[in-house]
Parts: structure tokens; C-alpha cells; sequence
């Protein structure tokens, strides 16, 4: 049943980096194999076997597989680790082309960026929050305070992040949940301020108790992202809103929260 689930899963994630069906499940099949005729790999992967050669020769130009011109042709899929950085490059580079291609693009309307202190914006999944996050903790100049409410958010891509900040003379203080958790953090960021914090509130209430806090991010007490999960299933999608600005209410209460002695800020416009 794993093996099942494995193999779908694959072909899943071959076509949404740009395979379609039959190359991904000849692929699959291929990776099965030591070799293949297209006869053998039409009988692993359900692909019919007249569509066969289509999917191997694409397949054969994305550098995936090596073909040897014998009688009967075969087939051979290159190994794993180069399988998965050739589709990576490749991926890398549409994302470049894209990104480039964007910016090429003639506005619509007035360009003039909008006076963003009285708005709060929302964002939703785990790879987008956890890239703001990260693009965030790039613009912070003099502090970061970041809590984290689950492990799962807790990678390492977000503690470099946060090691750069540091390397900008930025303060770094991080808030967890959990003792584990903390030593985690404070092993990765050994110069940083790492506590456990005592907002029972992140872990929910008899009123709301599905409701995770995941994270909430101040940085340089003028901007703020604050996600929750619906209780602590992994797969469950996180939510986050967002705000700029010292004008911006969000802004001001969450940093007026930081400030009551629950978490190491000063809040200067509680003075």
C-alpha cells in the first residue's frame, strides 16, 4: 500500500514541476527498473505502449533518461540525486525566466505606492507565510521578535534567516513554546535572546482550542505577521495577516502586548 501511495505521489509532484501524466508515470516505472524496453515500461506504468516512445524521448531531452539504440531500443532512467537536481535547475531557471518576465511587464495603473499604515493584509499556506517571514526578517534593521507557536515552523531556512539579521547588528528575540523547542533555537542561534514564553493564550482557549498561533513576527516595532493553524495537524492550512507601520492599530496592540512584561520588549509608545 505504501509502495501504492509512493508511486501516485511521485507522479503527483513529476507533473506539477511540468511532466505530463505519461512522462512522469514512464519515468516512475523507469526508476523501477534496471532497464526497459518500451514494452516493459508500458507494462509497469499502465502508459499504452504506442505512447511510450512519445513520453521516453521527452524525458530523453529533460536529461532524465539514457536511451540505448539496440533491438529493441532501451530505456534507462538516470539515478535519483541527478534526476531530482536536473528538475530543479530546470525549475530554477522558469522561476528566473518568470520573475524577469514580470518585471518586464508595463504597469496597469499608478505606481505610486499607497500610504499601507492603516492596512492589514492576510496570506494563506505554510510556503507563503514562511517566506514573508523570511523576506521580512531581511528588512529588519535594529529588532526582530518572533514567537514561535509549533515546531513545524521551525526550520532552517528560517534560522539563517534570522543569523542574518543578526550579522546587521539587528536583536534577535525569540519566544517558543516548549523547553525542546527553545534549546533547539538557542542552539542555532546561540547570541540570540531565546525564552519560553508564557503566553498561554498561543496554545488556545476552551473557546477556540483548534486554533494554533503559529507564529507572530515584530519587526523593528513597526511591522507585524501574526498565522494560525486549526489544532496541530501538519496538513492543516496556516493563515496569517499582516501590517505596516506605526500608525497601523495591529501594529500598536501587538507591540503593546510585547511590552507587558510577558516578552523582553520595550514599547516605547507606552512610556
Amino acid at each position: 500500500m505504501d509502495d501504492i501511495s509512493n508511486t501516485d505521489e511521485a507522479i503527483e509532484l513529476l507533473q506539477g514541476l511540468g511532466l505530463k501524466e505519461y512522462e512522469a508515470k514512464a519515468f516512475v516505472a523507469l526508476t523501477r527498473l534496471p532497464q526497459a524496453t518500451a514494452k516493459e515500461i508500458s507494462e509497469v506504468s499502465e502508459v499504452p505502449r504506442t505512447r511510450v516512445y512519445d513520453a521516453v524521448r521527452v524525458l530523453e531531452t529533460k536529461g532524465l533518461v539514457e536511451i540505448q539504440h539496440a533491438n529493441p531500443q532501451q530505456f534507462r532512467a538516470v539515478d535519483i540525486d541527478e534526476a531530482a537536481e536536473t528538475l530543479r535547475a530546470e525549475y530554477e531557471t522558469k522561476t528566473d525566466s518568470l520573475r524577469e518576465a514580470l518585471e518586464g511587464i508595463e504597469p496597469a495603473g499608478d505606481t505610486d505606492e499607497a500610504d499601507g499604515t492603516h492596512e492589514v493584509w492576510s496570506l494563506t499556506g505554510r510556503a507563503a507565510i514562511g517566506n514573508r517571514t523570511r523576506q521580512l526578517l531581511g528588512e529588519a534593521d535594529e529588532e526582530a521578535v518572533l514567537i514561535l507557536g509549533s515546531e513545524a515552523v521551525a526550520t532552517e531556512s528560517l534560522f539563517d534567516s534570522l543569523a542574518s539579521a543578526e550579522t546587521r547588528d539587528a536583536s534577535i528575540v525569540v519566544g517558543t513554546v516548549t523547553e525542546t523547542l527553545r534549546d533547539r533555537v538557542q542552539a542555532a542561534l546561540p547570541d540570540a535572546e531565546v525564552f519560553v514564553s508564557e503566553l498561554e493564550w498561543l496554545r488556545g482557549s476552551a473557546l477556540d482550542e483548534d486554533i494554533e498561533i503559529t507564529r507572530i513576527l515584530l519587526i523593528d516595532r513597526s511591522t507585524i505577521l501574526i498565522s494560525t493553524t486549526h489544532g496541530s495537524d501538519e496538513e492543516a492550512d496556516e493563515q496569517a495577516v499582516f501590517g505596516r507601520g506605526f500608525d497601523n492599530g495591529l501594529v500598536t496592540i501587538v507591540r503593546r502586548l510585547m511590552a507587558t512584561g510577558l516578552l523582553p520588549v520595550d514599547d516605547p509608545g507606552t512610556d
